[in-house]
């Protein structure tokens, strides 16, 4: 996938807070197939993907201490506590770059990492995002308990889980995006202020 041509699209047409949703499996052990979580922090593992718009001068460096926009991801939690069942509010997103799943002996080394999912999507839209000063927060369905963890995964069965949590993830996507302000007072909207390097 063109990662970046999907944000520039966003971007290009007038697009400045973006809501993703994610299938993700299960690396903290109290997480369930059809928990609800809006994950603060991530773990980029991909290795092919192109990761930023500014290939060429000036240097850019985005701060990416707070990878999720507070203000919308404070939407989303409020939506998730009211709307739906089992949610968490905190967790470590690991992306991997698929389209395999995860081993056993890698979900274990995510799991000593800290990581409490793993996904294939979430990275790099996020941060380049963030290199356009675009909100971006995702709320993640666990679909199912990674590697190792459970006898065998097929993608029926993320395909199943997702479905089967569709009308929650609607319901919380609807409520966040009714609440959202009309003004932005997050870091987002100013995230390349003192970020490019003028040689």
């Amino acid at each position: 996938m063109n990662y970046r041509a999907a944000v520039y699209a966003l971007f290009s047409i007038g697009v400045r807070r973006v809501v993703a949703t994610n299938a993700v499996g299960a690396v903290n052990p109290d997480f369930r197939p059809g928990d609800l979580v809006v994950p603060h922090d991530l773990v980029d593992l991909t290795r092919l993907r192109r990761l930023t718009f500014y290939d060429e001068a000036p240097v850019t460096h985005i701060d990416f201490s707070e990878p999720y926009c507070p203000e919308v991801r404070g939407l989303l939690i409020e939506s998730t506590g009211r709307r739906a069942g089992r949610t968490w509010d905190r967790a470590v997103l690991a992306c991997t770059e698929g389209p395999r799943y995860e081993t056993p002996a890698e979900v274990e080394v995510l799991r000593r990492l800290g990581c409490d999912m793993v996904g294939m999507t979430g990275v790099p839209e996020a941060q380049l995002a963030r290199e356009f000063e675009m909100c971006y927060a995702a709320l993640c369905v666990v679909s199912n308990m990674a590697a190792g963890m459970q006898r065998r995964l097929t993608a029926r069965e993320v395909v199943e889980a997702v479905r089967a949590a569709a009308p929650r993830v609607q319901e919380v996507l609807r409520e966040t995006v009714q609440h959202l302000p009309e003004d932005r007072r997050c870091p987002c909207a100013r995230a390349l202020e003192g970020a490019r390097f003028q040689g």
